[in-house]
């Protein structure tokens, strides 16, 4: 299933979705930041288009159901901007996985250890970046001091290789995360049960995170878009950014 990442496949945007749906069934796995909401200086600044929510349940029911928000916010994080979420989610890197009914799929995510997460207050705290707590592990941004990004990502990293986590690294973002976290997991655990089973699955993301999904759907039949402009990845196809997305989906 591993595909090589090459920056010549991000220049085709996907066929219109009508016509894709004229091929048999689609399942639509979509990341969050950078994806459907812009970019913000801080997680907490985000600004959500007007009833997004709403518009996700239309275009739920216009994919009888197989249509998922898989993004590194925890799911709660998520409804705090958008509301109860009327589609099955996976939050936390895809650790923390609900179907469309908010039904549980699977153990839920790993907290960080105390002392892993006050190492990572403390570096926050020290070099003027801003710490996340999150149910699935803790995450540096850097994007309001992006001078430190560099040392934030060693820090990181070290601390992980010393205490048995992984991390994955975003847009101005490092985060500590359990070692099963990732976004290609959750789709095949989405593709694996109803109503997903059987369609032909697609991602839509910005991030080196979402590589993940995008190789995941590529083997399973489908493919990877990429949002906005990055060099190196095995997204079939290229949106320019969040209101393409947007009109993309027919939101």
């Amino acid at each position: 299933m591993s595909l090589a990442m090459d920056s010549s496949l991000d220049s085709r945007p996907p066929p219109p979705l009508a016509s894709m749906l004229q091929g048999g069934p689609v399942a639509l796995f979509l990341d969050f930041d950078g994806t459907l909401v812009d970019l913000a200086p801080g997680p907490d600044a985000i600004e959500p288009v007007a009833d997004l929510g709403q518009r996700l349940r239309a275009l739920a029911e216009r994919l009888e159901g197989r249509c998922a928000l898989i993004s590194g916010r925890a799911i709660v994080d998520i409804e705090r901007h958008l509301g109860e979420l009327p589609t099955a989610a996976a939050g936390s890197h895809g650790s923390d996985r609900r179907d469309a009914t908010g039904e549980s799929l699977g153990p839920g995510p790993t907290g960080l250890p105390l002392a892993i997460e006050s190492r990572l207050r403390k570096f926050a705290g020290q070099n003027d970046l801003e710490y996340e707590h999150k149910p699935h592990g803790g995450a540096l941004h850097y994007r309001r001091n992006p001078e430190m990004g560099e040392r934030a990502v060693v820090f990181a990293r070290d601390l992980a290789g010393e205490c048995g986590w992984a991390v994955q690294e975003g847009k101005c973002v490092i985060e500590l995360v359990a070692e099963q976290a990732g976004k290609g997991e959750a789709v095949l655990a989405f593709m694996n049960e109803a109503p997903f089973v059987g369609a032909r699955p697609f991602f839509l993301g910005d991030d080196l995170t979402d590589e993940a999904g995008f190789k995941m759907c590529e083997g399973l039949g489908g493919a990877g878009v990429l949002v906005g402009e990055r060099e190196g990845t095995c997204a079939r196809y290229r949106l320019s950014d969040v209101e393409a997305v947007h009109e993309w989906l027919g939101l």
